[in-house]
């Protein structure tokens, strides 16, 4: 049997609504959304809360909790102390609908705006070819679930609803780098379209966005700082500006990219231009037993060499499928 807890819920919808205080069971190992439901099913039947998945991989339950943005699926109640309030509300950046639910619909018009992956010329699909460290560069941001907890707790549309035009917000400031940085992407402007109609200026890198992120993707660090540092050195930057005259790079367009590793089979602008300082890939380590480790968490990049080479085309025949099953004896 578990303990009664005070919870304070936001009741209401567009046209207005309150706080409510709610006495709730709460037993060990739960999360907040145990409690939403447990409140749902005993007290509050029409209370609405939108949720999917229960595992923090669909995003659908942000909401702010103790006015921290969060996922009500992955905050345990046991971060709480015994005697404290939990407030829930919902989130404070989008139109309210009802209770916990918000029209986040402004987050899918500001997707619809971004361009979109653009295919090489003359590399037919099937045919694309990436290296394994322009895969790292860019994976990291397809770890976003689409949360919004970032579109949410970012002042810039959070305090001023005037800038909801003009910002799209580092969702999609994360999946401009992304493009930015992949080889196969036959764009060559992203960095402006960033400035100039995605509102990156407007972003003061305060990592409010990066504190609240549930997949822990450094988005200021790693997709916003570097994309505002090339739009400086492409726009401002005087010596930058007379080199593209002189050497006519506003004609080539190569010079301004994250310099990915040119792919093979990847021809003009997308194979972008290789650097002899890129951060080549690491193998995991191998122990003192001689075998190597092959999880993710311990290698020191994620995904490491292919154990395949480089040069091999998928599916393999059964005959060159080598597995060697464990031995039990061995074993023992």
């Amino acid at each position: 049997m578990g303990t009664k807890r005070r919870f304070r819920v936001w009741r209401g919808d567009a046209s207005g609504g309150d706080l409510r205080d709610f006495d709730v069971e709460v037993n060990e190992g739960e999360v907040v959304l145990d409690i939403i439901h447990r409140l749902q099913a005993t007290q509050a039947p029409d209370l609405a809360c939108r949720w999917n998945c229960k595992a923090g991989k669909c995003g659908s339950c942000s909401m702010e909790i103790n006015g921290s943005p969060r996922l009500g699926c992955m905050t345990r109640m046991s971060t709480f102390a015994e005697d404290e309030t939990v407030t829930i509300t919902p989130l404070r950046t989008f139109p309210v609908i009802r209770d916990l639910v918000t029209d986040v619909s402004f987050n899918y018009e500001k997707a619809r705006e971004t361009p979109a992956f653009a295919p090489p010329a003359g590399v037919a699909p099937g045919d694309y070819r990436m290296q394994q460290i322009d895969v790292e560069r860019s994976q990291e941001f397809r770890k976003c679930i689409e949360c919004f907890l970032c579109q949410n707790t970012c002042h810039v549309v959070r305090d001023h609803e005037e800038n909801k035009e003009a910002f799209s917000g580092p969702r999609y400031f994360i999946r401009a780098a992304e493009l930015d940085m992949h080889p196969l992407d036959d764009r060559s402007d992203r960095k402006e379209y960033a400035q100039a109609s995605q509102g990156l200026g407007f972003c003061n890198i305060t990592k409010c966005c990066t504190e609240v992120c549930p997949e822990h993707i450094k988005i200021t660090d790693n997709a916003i700082i570097p994309m505002k540092e090339r739009v400086v050195d492409r726009r401002y930057d005087p010596l930058v500006w007379l080199g593209r005259k002189i050497f006519r790079r506003d004609e080539l367009e190569t010079s301004g990219s994250m310099a990915p590793s040119t792919p093979v089979g990847v021809t003009g602008v997308a194979a972008g231009t290789p650097l002899s300082s890129a951060r080549l890939p690491e193998s995991a380590p191998v122990g003192p037993d001689g075998l190597m480790d092959i999880s993710e968490v311990a290698a020191p990049l994620q995904g490491g060499l292919s154990p395949f080479g480089e040069d091999i085309t998928f599916p393999l025949p059964p005959e060159q499928v080598v597995y060697h099953h464990p031995d039990p004896e061995k074993e023992k």
